[in-house]
């Protein structure tokens, strides 16, 4: 008689089969084949595991999203990762995470600001407002395309609590500066690490310097798992709430499928319930169900082990094109690492300049006529946006370079996909289109 044992091994090797004969590999044809700025890069064993879980039909986090945190916090060097359903929720929930009442007199309470920049994703300042939180907005770089730290000192007000930034394009912030006000004023420290995963500052890797830091599995990042993100931290205070806010709110911290893991179920006294309520539905935050399945962990944990590979492959394509395209930096400001920085790049961002003989517009639109995808940078300044429009926020300095950005700066890819063929057509591209003002 054949054993489910049996008929897995047989189901996971003609899956095997299946992604040799749907997914050959592509000649690349230029001008026809799509070069994108970002996507999945995957291979048979990232299929063999989301079966593999399927198989087990177990539907939400279980055994392969345990691997994943487990091997996730030792890849950072901290004692835990909470897996969730999106980078943005990952944000929201390190947010939220400051504003519990667990935290003491250091808890964010309405009001309280929080210093980010306006030149990004908007998911990294929402969180801010969602909690009834002031964000305060400091310009960036040219050419890192990071905070100004320059005016950092001067963002800090009698209500400031804490500062969120992300690494832009996978390029790190200066954390010299940072960590050093971050200290002095006692503020919380939350690194949007989405863009980022793999860079490094000093030898250490980006993502384990904050109180907190997230990370996003979206297709378009550096590993992936459909949708998908992670807080990961040090402190054990700190992921205890962050599980309770992922997890409805709850006080208990059992995972899926188990009970009592506090020993004491029908024991606790919390708020003003009765005695001995069950501790299953305690709930000491305003919480959320922000969990992802069993099948997103399972394929994120078989990326996993390709990561190395990865940032080496967007490290190579990054160097490719900047050697390709500083011939033609009297047009452009071209990238630049932060000093101690070596990024897992996640683009190539681009800024034409002022007196350029051409605009942003022209450039990419050539770019796009020849399927090399271009991407703006993110949201360019969030407070022209409509979303953000009437709300309250604090702007320190000017959003000079901000403003710069929204009008003039783009970015290619460097993902894994794309192959020095395809890097090669880029640069072509570019010169073909810069023979007309040379």
């Amino acid at each position: 008689m054949t054993t489910p044992d049996q008929l897995r091994e047989d189901i996971l090797a003609l899956v095997r089969q299946f992604h040799q004969v749907n997914w050959p590999v592509e000649e690349f044809i230029p001008g026809t084949t799509p070069i994108l700025t970002s996507g999945r890069v995957f291979n048979a064993d990232d299929l063999l595991y989301l079966v593999d879980s399927a198989l087990d039909f177990w539907l939400t986090a279980g055994r392969f999203a345990q691997q994943f945190e487990q091997a996730f916090a030792r890849f950072f060097g901290v004692r835990h990762a909470n897996l969730c359903n999106s980078g943005s929720s990952a944000n929201l929930l390190a947010l939220s995470a400051l504003t519990s009442a667990r935290l003491g007199e250091r808890s964010l309470k309405p009001g309280d600001e929080v210093i980010t920049v306006a030149a990004g994703f908007p998911t990294t300042v929402n969180p801010i407002l969602q909690n009834q939180l002031v964000p305060v907005f400091l310009d960036v770089d040219l050419g890192t395309y990071n905070l100004d730290v320059r005016h950092l000192e001067d963002a800090i007000g009698p209500r400031t609590r804490a500062l969120i930034i992300a690494h832009t394009l996978g390029n790190p912030a200066n954390l010299d500066i940072i960590l050093e006000v971050v200290k002095r004023h006692n503020l919380w420290f939350i690194e949007d690490n989405c863009d980022a995963l793999g860079s490094t500052f000093r030898g250490k890797l980006t993502g384990s310097f904050g109180d907190l830091s997230t990370t996003s599995f979206y297709p378009a990042h550096h590993i992936t798992m459909g949708e998908g993100g992670c807080v990961i931290t040090d402190s054990s205070v700190l992921e205890k709430i962050v599980t309770s806010y992922r997890d409805w709110g709850r006080d208990c911290w059992c995972e899926p499928g188990k009970e009592n893991t506090c020993g004491k179920r029908f024991e606790w006294q919390l708020g003003e319930l009765p005695h001995g309520y069950d501790h299953k539905y305690i709930y000491s935050h305003i919480g959320y169900n922000l969990k992802l399945t069993d099948m997103q962990a399972a394929v994120g944990l078989a990326q996993l082990q390709k990561l190395p590979q990865y940032i080496e492959i967007r490290r190579k394509n990054w160097q490719l094109l900047l050697e390709g395209l500083s011939p033609y930096d009297q047009f452009f400001i071209l990238p630049k690492p932060t000093p101690g920085a070596n990024p897992s790049w996640f683009g190539f961002p681009i800024t034409v300049h002022s007196d350029a003989p051409f605009d942003r517009n022209e450039l990419i639109h050539y770019l796009e006529s020849r399927k090399i995808g271009t991407r703006l940078l993110f949201g360019g300044n969030l407070t022209r946006q409509p979303a953000y429009l009437g709300r309250s926020w604090r702007i320190i300095g000017s959003l000079t370079n901000t403003d710069l950005i929204m009008k003039q700066t783009f970015w290619v890819g460097v993902y894994p996909g794309l192959s020095p063929e395809m890097i090669d057509y880029i640069i072509e591209s570019f010169a073909s289109f810069l023979t007309n003002f040379s």
